[in-house]
């Protein structure tokens, strides 16, 4: 009997920021973790506003400097087929989530969570968008993520267990 694979999709407003981010930083934790083969894990944004783009080329420098490749990542846009193919669609910030109900076809409400509802140190609070700020901007998102994706990474595997 093959592994049921849990799918994981971050999502933020142009899928070139802070959802490749978290997208790269997730993968990389579950390749170290060796569960890469069990997840299924992708990025989108609640608008079409970069689809096709690579992430901005300062988050792709930033987790370069912490060993995360975002380099293979391009934009693309939330669709109602991800709300069947993956299990929890986790909204960068508070608008994306109200925009993800707004969209959420019928019976698919459970999959959508705020991401940093999996952070011990964040909880509550939103991934702010780096995209009009500088460097910490993007450093503040990198430490975020990587504290939550390592939660929610476990939270997962210990359902692989049961």
């Amino acid at each position: 009997m093959a592994e049921r694979v849990t799918g994981v999709l971050f999502v933020c407003t142009g899928n070139i920021c802070r959802s490749p981010t978290a997208e790269g930083v997730f993968r990389a934790l579950a390749r170290r973790r060796g569960v890469l083969d069990r997840l299924r894990i992708d990025s989108a944004g609640t608008h079409d506003y970069h689809v096709g783009a690579p992430p901005d080329a300062r988050a792709v420098e930033h987790a370069a400097r912490r060993g995360y490749d975002l380099t293979g990542i391009r934009a693309r846009q939330i669709s109602w087929s991800d709300f069947q193919q993956f299990d929890r669609i986790l909204a960068m910030d508070r608008g994306h989530l109200r925009e993800l109900k707004a969209f959420a076809p019928p019976g698919t409400l459970w999959r959508i969570a705020k991401f940093l509802d999996h952070s011990a140190s964040w909880r509550g609070l939103d991934v702010p968008d780096p995209y009009y700020g500088d460097g910490r901007g993007f450093e503040e998102v990198l430490d975020m993520v990587e504290e939550a994706s390592a939660r929610l990474l476990e939270e997962i595997v210990a359902g692989f267990q049961r």
